[in-house]
């Protein structure tokens, strides 16, 4: 089963992704009574006219997530136009204390997969409070970073976002680093096809992406981390050991320690099952090192206020 805590936007765009895919049952969950069961209710009628064998129930009471392989955690504050994710860290942290004690009661075998911001901090915080294997707790980040530079690189240069391999590593923030010469189009790198100062359109073009979406329609963006939630559960799912960019636990790889942040990684069954390490020139590793630090720095402060 699959257990998706937080009925706002993001976790019904990812809970429709799964339901079409027919990945396993779902179970929503949201503190907010009500609001669980209607979302599960409504989804359960499009699946019985789409023809689908699913079942989809909703809840408020995390004892419902008992036996989950799989719990994917969207709950939390959402980002509004002027606030940066940072500045949802203390909005966030108790919201990571009360749902990662809640796994680690209901769901102690489950892999996890969180969209709550500040990412890489809130990954972290749910990494300590779980006490969970480093290789079963994974940020969602990479996925639509990359995704939204693969979009803008389409647009611009004509190619299908299917031909594209983007590289958005670090944080999943305002110093995410985006890495046009491990970027491919059809297989050559971005910084043989584009200029310069499209490149540089492309960085500024993804790094306010979620942003303009909050300008332009008021709330912030679930369609694209719904989609991309529903990819990476497919992965660990059905073992398929596919490779995308996620914020896991560093012990080590890219000279970093004790820290969350993006990178290429193979989600399978046990979640992480492996870290890719690319690389990276000493300009690219300057980068990365100061993305890591930024993080690092949410993180002292998040264990302040968790107590950790």
């Amino acid at each position: 089963m699959i257990t998706i805590v937080g009925a706002g936007r993001v976790g019904v765009s990812a809970a429709t992704f799964l339901m079409v895919r027919e990945l396993d049952d779902i179970t929503l969950i949201d503190i907010i009574p009500g609001r669980a069961e209607g979302e599960a209710l409504d989804l359960g009628h499009a699946a019985s006219i789409l023809g689908l064998s699913i079942d989809i129930r909703g809840s408020s009471d995390y004892k419902d997530m008992t036996g989950s392989d799989l719990v994917i955690v969207t709950a939390g504050f959402p980002r509004k136009a002027d606030m940066t994710r940072e500045q949802l860290l203390q909005k966030n942290a108790d919201v990571i204390k009360s749902v990662g004690e809640a796994i680690k009661e209901y769901a102690p075998n489950a892999v996890v997969l969180l969209t709550t911001n500040p990412l890489d901090m809130m990954a972290y915080g749910l990494w300590k409070v779980t006490g969970f294997e480093r290789n079963r707790i994974i940020g969602f980040s990479g996925v639509l970073d990359g995704g939204r530079l693969a979009y803008y690189i389409s647009r611009k240069l004509g190619v299908s976002p299917a031909s594209i391999d983007p590289c958005v590593i670090g944080q999943h923030g305002q110093k995410m680093v985006v890495v046009p010469r491990l970027t491919f189009v059809g297989g050559k790198p971005l910084t043989e096809i584009a200029s310069t100062s499209e490149i540089e359109e492309f960085k500024k073009a993804t790094l306010d992406a979620g942003r303009k979406i909050i300008e332009l329609r008021g709330w912030s963006s679930n369609h694209g981390p719904g989609a991309g939630l529903a990819i990476m559960a497919e992965s660990i799912k059905k073992d398929q050991k596919k490779v995308f960019y996620a914020s896991v636990y560093l012990d080590g790889e890219y000279g970093v320690n004790d820290v969350f942040a993006g990178v290429p990684v193979v989600l399978g069954r046990r979640g992480v099952e492996k870290i890719i390490e690319l690389p990276l020139t000493d300009e690219e590793k300057k980068e990365f090192i100061e993305s890591v630090n930024a993080i690092k720095k949410g993180v002292s402060e998040l264990m302040q206020i968790l107590k950790l």
